[in-house]
Parts: C-alpha cells; sequence; structure tokens
C-alpha cells in the first residue's frame, strides 16, 4: 500500500470518526468490514492524531470468542479518542487469568478489564424445591467467586467491566418459571441483584440482560454462531454491546455528555409557534402526534431530574419561542428546566457556542437534537466535537433515537448530578445579587458561603472520581484515573491524601465541587491532582483549601510543596495559578526526577494564609 494509499485511508477514518455516521450503522457486518479495514492503517491513523487520543490498556477475558466484539469496539473507541491496547485472555479460562500470581493478565497490568459473562458460565442452580435460604446460599457461592476476581483488579488499580447475566431462551419448567422463587431464571434474577448490591467501586456492571430484552433473546442468540465459532451472542448484536461498552469507558476517562440542546418547532411540539400560535401547536395528549411530543419531553424531564442539562437552540423570536413554556397548559418543560434558552435567528453552531460559553461547558459535552436534517449537517460540519443525534421523521420515535444513541451513560450517578441544573438557575440569582452589591468583596460576604473540608469517605468517594475524571477547566494536570487507581490511593495513607471540597451558600447547596489527591514523597508533598467545579470559580473556594492544604502537610511532617501545570486546550485558566497563590518557579535538575514534570514549589515556612469569605466546618 502507497504513502498516498494510507493517507487517503486515515482521511477516511478521520472522516468516519468525527461525524455521526459510526452510530448510525447498525449491521454488525458493516462495523466488523469497517474494522478489518482500519486494522490495516491503525498504527497511520495512531501516529497521526496520538496527541488527542486517551491510550488505556484493556483486557478482556470471557468463556467464548471475544476477537469479533473487540474489534468493533476498538472502532467505537477510536470515535470516542481512545487508542485502546488490547489483551485477550485465553478461552474459557477467567479464573486461571485472575487466581494465578503469574499470570498474562497480571504482567499486562491492565488500565480496565471487560469480564464477559453467561449464563453457561453457572455450572450448577438450586436443586427444584429448594428452600429460600438454600437459593440465598447459591447466590453467596456466585458472589464470592467473583468477590475473587473482584479483590484481583483492585489489586492491580484496575478498573473492572462485568456484564450481567442474559436469561437464556431456554426454561426448564416453561411458564412456570415465573411461579418459583427456584426455577433458573429467577435464581439469574437474583444473582443479577446481588451484583447490583454487592460489587465494589472499581466495578461497573454492564446491563446487557437489558440490552438483550431490548433487541429480544430470539435476535440476542444464535446457537448457530455459539456451535460453529463459540460466540456468546449473536453477530447481529456486537454493535449495541460494544457501542455501550465503548460509552462506559469514554465516561470512565472523562468523556461524559452532559447537556441536551434542543430545536424547539416540530421537536419539543408539533407545528411552528410563530405561525401557528399558541393554539396552533400540537401537544394534545389525545392525538397520536401531540402525545409523541409530550412522550418526549417527559423524556428528556427525566434526563434532566438524573443531572444531564437542558438546552435550547431555535431559530425564533425569543418571547415567542418562550410562550409555550408560560402559557401552555400541556407542556411539560418549562423554563425553570432549561439551563440555557437561545432563541434567534443567528446561525445554529455559533449559538450551540454561546450555550457551552453561557454553561462553562465544552462543545465535547453537547448533545445536539434537531428535527432538521439541514441543521444537523451543518452543525455536524462545522462543529465536529458535538455529539448530533440522527433523528428520525416520526417524533414516536424521538425517545427511541436518543437512547440508543446512548449518549448519556455515564459511570457513576451522584447528588450533585441532580443538583446541577437547580443550581444553574440559582446562578441567575447570584448574578442579580452581584449587580447590586458595591463591590466583589461585599458580594462574596452576603453570598454567605459555608465549606465542609476533609479527607474522602466511602459516602463521598464516588463523586470524588467523577470530579477528577470530568473536571476540564481548573484542573491543574488533568489526569484521569479510574475508580481502582483511587481506590488504591484512598487507602494507602502513608503515601496519599485525598482531599474534597463541600460548598454551599445562601441560594443553593453545591455538594461536592472540589478535590485534591496530594503525593508524599519523602519530605515533600506533590500535587498530583487539583480539580474544581466551573460553577465555583472566583468565589474563594481555592484560597480556602490553600489554607487547609498547608496544615495539612505540616501534619504530614513536609517542608516543601510541588505542584504543576500541565497545559491542554481547556485548562488555559489556570495556567498562572500556583504563582498566583505564591509559589515559585522550580527549575528542574537530577536530584528531583523522582517527580514528574514539576515546576513550581512552595517552602512550608514560607506560606502565607490567604484572605477568603468562607466558613469552614471541616470534617471528623
Amino acid at each position: 500500500m502507497t504513502n498516498n494509499q494510507n493517507l487517503n485511508r486515515v482521511k477516511f477514518f478521520e472522516d468516519i470518526f468525527s461525524t455521526p455516521k459510526l452510530l448510525t450503522i447498525d449491521s454488525s457486518s458493516e462495523l466488523l468490514s469497517l474494522a478489518n479495514k482500519f486494522k490495516k492503517i491503525e498504527h497511520y491513523y495512531y501516529e497521526k492524531n496520538k496527541d488527542v487520543l486517551i491510550k488505556k490498556k484493556i483486557a478482556i477475558l470471557g468463556s467464548f470468542t471475544t476477537n469479533y466484539i473487540a474489534d468493533i469496539l476498538r472502532l467505537y473507541l477510536y470515535y470516542n479518542n481512545i487508542s485502546g491496547l488490547f489483551y485477550f485472555g485465553k478461552y474459557d479460562n477467567t479464573a486461571q487469568e485472575f487466581l494465578s500470581p503469574n499470570s498474562e493478565l497480571s504482567s499486562f497490568q491492565p488500565d480496565i478489564a471487560i469480564l464477559f459473562t453467561l449464563s453457561s458460565d453457572i455450572k450448577c442452580f438450586p436443586n427444584l424445591f429448594s428452600s429460600k435460604n438454600n437459593v440465598q446460599e447459591w447466590i453467596n457461592e456466585q458472589i464470592n467467586q467473583y468477590q475473587i476476581y473482584w479483590d484481583k483488579t483492585k489489586e492491580i488499580s484496575c478498573q473492572l467491566l462485568q456484564t450481567n447475566f442474559v436469561k437464556p431462551i431456554e426454561k426448564q419448567l416453561g411458564n412456570l418459571e415465573a411461579n418459583y422463587h427456584f426455577s433458573r431464571w429467577n435464581c439469574i434474577d437474583y444473582l443479577n441483584i446481588a451484583l447490583v448490591e454487592k460489587h465494589p467501586t472499581n466495578v461497573t456492571i454492564i446491563d446487557t440482560e437489558y440490552l438483550a430484552s431490548l433487541v429480544g433473546r430470539l435476535k440476542w442468540f444464535s446457537e448457530k454462531d455459539y456451535f460453529i465459532s463459540k460466540q456468546g451472542m449473536s453477530f447481529d448484536v456486537m454493535g449495541l454491546l460494544a457501542k455501550s461498552i465503548s460509552n462506559t469507558i469514554s465516561a470512565l476517562v472523562g468523556r461524559t455528555k452532559k447537556c441536551l440542546v434542543l430545536d424547539l418547532d416540530n421537536t419539543l411540539w408539533g407545528g411552528v409557534i410563530g405561525d401557528d400560535d399558541l393554539d396552533g401547536i400540537n401537544l394534545d395528549p389525545n392525538d397520536a402526534v401531540g402525545e409523541a411530543y409530550l412522550s418526549f419531553q417527559k423524556y428528556a424531564k427525566l434526563l434532566k431530574e438524573r443531572g444531564v442539562l437542558l438546552a435550547v437552540c431555535s431559530k425564533n423570536e425569543k418571547e415567542i419561542a418562550k410562550l409555550p413554556f408560560q402559557k401552555h397548559p400541556n407542556m411539560i418543560l418549562k423554563l425553570d428546566d432549561i439551563g440555557c434558552f437561545v432563541a434567534n435567528w443567528q446561525d445554529k453552531p455559533n449559538n450551540l457556542k454561546e450555550i457551552a460559553h453561557s454553561l462553562n461547558i465544552g462543545l465535547d459535552s453537547i448533545v445536539f437534537f434537531d428535527d432538521n436534517p439541514v441543521e444537523r449537517e451543518i452543525v455536524s460540519d462545522t462543529l465536529p466535537e458535538v455529539s448530533v443525534v440522527n433523528v428520525p421523521e416520526d417524533p414516536a420515535y424521538f425517545v427511541r433515537a436518543l437512547e440508543l444513541e446512548m449518549h448519556f451513560d455515564w459511570a457513576q450517578l451522584s447528588i450533585e448530578d441532580i443538583t446541577r441544573s437547580s443550581s444553574i438557575i440559582s446562578n441567575i440569582n447570584r448574578k442579580s445579587l452581584e449587580k447590586v452589591s458595591h463591590n466583589y468583596d461585599d458580594y462574596l460576604k452576603n453570598l454567605k458561603m459555608s465549606i465542609k473540608i476533609g479527607e474522602v469517605g466511602e459516602v463521598e468517594f464516588p463523586r470524588f472520581v467523577q470530579l477528577i475524571n470530568k473536571t476540564n477547566q481548573f484542573n491543574l494536570r488533568t489526569k484521569r484515573y479510574t475508580t481502582a487507581e483511587v481506590e488504591v490511593m484512598r487507602e494507602n495513607k502513608k503515601k496519599y491524601i485525598l482531599i474534597i471540597i463541600d460548598l454551599k451558600d445562601k441560594f443553593s447547596d453545591y455538594g461536592i465541587i472540589s478535590g485534591l489527591i496530594i503525593k508524599r514523597i519523602n519530605n515533600k508533598a506533590f500535587i498530583d491532582t487539583w480539580v474544581m467545579s466551573c460553577r465555583v470559580f472566583s468565589r474563594n473556594v481555592e484560597q480556602a483549601t490553600f489554607n487547609y492544604m498547608i496544615e495539612i502537610v505540616k501534619k504530614w511532617g513536609c517542608d516543601e510543596i510541588v505542584g504543576e501545570y500541565l497545559p491542554t486546550k481547556k485548562n488555559k485558566l489556570v495556567q498562572k495559578f500556583y504563582p498566583n497563590i505564591g509559589f515559585k518557579n522550580l527549575v528542574l535538575n537530577g536530584n528531583n526526577n523522582d517527580i514528574d514534570c514539576d515546576r513550581y514549589h512552595l517552602i512550608i515556612d514560607k506560606a502565607k494564609k490567604l484572605d477568603h469569605f468562607i466558613t469552614i466546618d471541616k470534617y471528623i
């Protein structure tokens, strides 16, 4: 293959990965064909794009042949700017991989492991007419086996993605499976629930039981594929499963979608508000079309309630566009549900930039939903960072289209997520307060801010990991860590301190908005990670945190703090952060190679407390 041919093929895949094209391919055969083509030029693609790719070592384990699904997964990962170096466990040898101290899995040291499970992995079930106690004992035995695997992945600082169990087509008791607690189908359900209840923080459950029910078990399973090539599921569903896993991995490394941007006319209601007026748009619950739009609004409301930001981007007069939200009796979404409302006659790419700026998020955090294919194409071509949903013509299928693209598959859910929208509304009130305050200090005093600050506990741990992996702007090093890696740090109290900050003011309770990882290296304290939510910039939180950090490292016996700024496209905000709080430039030399690329330092005895207007309530 000539260099020109290689360049052309790399360009072909750059186009595939920078548009929604890959997400519109339903055929696993087509995806496998693309995957085989990509393998031939992956090296060239990687070399050309390596500066924007996140590199992860991924182990794949299971009791069936996994190479085909891995090939498709590789495509979806590149679509999300992740380059995976794969290790494949030996066929049906999962226990040996986990249990042997000298296994190739241990030598590989994966960042992420994927464990595919099948109901056929369960070698024995409770006997017919087993008591409930016997069934519970059986569940405990199964969980104990997986606990060994979970402990092993934790030991090697690996995040484990484990599929739950899909119930098979065959039923030993026929319809009676649903009637007895000891039936195999019910036992699989019990086991799946136990996985939810028992899995540790370094394990994420991939809900294959849901995916199988989504497409139907007759499509999910292929006995022929299994007997010929030991495929655990049919070729037809591998694309769906690979997409789900890829989105979960993307969330784990900080590539999350935070905001759903909605068009209005023929998207949230039928008709055009500017032409049809309030009475003319279709939101009639007794009409099939009107009911479809209301169903989509209900779904958007559910997303908002779990923490997804909602925004409006419409070509309309703003006051006219707001009328249905304010006055239509059937509207489910209200203005208070919308974090940013943009309605004008400007082009949508620029309006999307305005929305991103207003919400303080990146364009790559946005999912765009518009019924107009021309607008979708313009946004897709102009802003490839934005995820553009392939919206069907019939509003009856709007919910399905958005759900199946799985953009909002996050790695964790926290209290802070579900309060995000209300905090944005509260921010409007803060801006009003800022206008009437005589100066900025008065404004900060009038906010009546208070923080809780201390070490990360079990309750705060999921949010702490999420914050590290989602924060881009106030992020001094932008190092992403899996839950397993952070858990190892948290347990090693001699070497690490993990700090969280919880903020509230007179308008709202933000929850946990900042976090630090401090690493001890001899008599130095190295700030491995310092992140803070964009919602609380310039509120003196960093000053209060600095003072607390000085206290902590003094108790640790350190005489110097070392910090570092690693530039990215999104963290220019903190480029001068360390000098601004008293750190001095640190000249690298041969004596401090144990600290990676350190640039600033502060002698503890010379540190001065920073002023702020925050009341501090330390954690115990």
